[in-house]
This record gives structure tokens, sequence and C-alpha cells, in this order.
């Protein structure tokens, strides 16, 4: 099964294996939409996207980062 905009800790996760160098609180809405576009396995529709899933997918990240920061 691909990853669709439900799956956020799993995208999370991949974010942070496919980026591990970038701090997720200075990437902004647009350019994260497009980061989660291009992980593989992604199958949704790019447009579902909203500002509340993208910040809980943000905050996911966020805890990854720092989990692997440390």
């Amino acid at each position: 099964m691909g990853l669709k905009w439900t799956d956020i800790e799993d995208i999370a996760i991949g974010l942070q294996e496919q980026h591990p160098d970038i701090d997720p609180l200075g990437v902004h809405f647009v350019d994260l939409r497009e980061m989660i576009s291009q992980l593989p396995g992604w199958e949704d529709d790019i447009h579902r996207s909203n500002e509340a899933k993208l910040e809980a997918i943000q905050m996911a990240w966020l805890e990854e980062y720092r989990e692997n920061q440390g």
C-alpha cells in the first residue's frame, strides 16, 4: 500500500530518511508538500493537503528529527 495523507507517522519517517539534515521547522508548507509528493510510494492526490495535515506531518517529522539528532 502506498502513502496517503492519513499516514502521518510513515510520512514523517520517510521525510527523515530522505532529508536527515533538514530542520523540519525551516520548511515552508509549499516545499513540504512537494517533498512529501516525492517520497517513495506516495499515492495520494497532492492537492488534498491542507494546513492541518501539513502541520501534523511537520510536527511528527520534527519528533523524528530530534530523536535522530540526540
